[in-house]
């Protein structure tokens, strides 16, 4: 659960600078990719959230 946590706050506070830091790069194709990759670690942030309440498959 300790670990999960980090990973989660990590993904989520790294994905947001890079979406900030790229939306701010405007006009630039390196701005669009750090936003792309940014989406992409706050997605997987979401996605180590949701983990918990996935229903066991049969």
């Amino acid at each position: 659960m300790g670990l999960r946590a980090v990973l989660m706050a990590v993904f989520f506070v790294a994905g947001l600078a890079l979406i900030i830091v790229g939306w701010k790069m405007t006009g630039q194709l390196l701005g669009l990719g750090l936003m792309i990759v940014g989406l992409i670690l706050l997605l997987t942030a979401l996605l180590f959230y949701n983990k918990i309440y996935e229903e066991p498959k049969r």
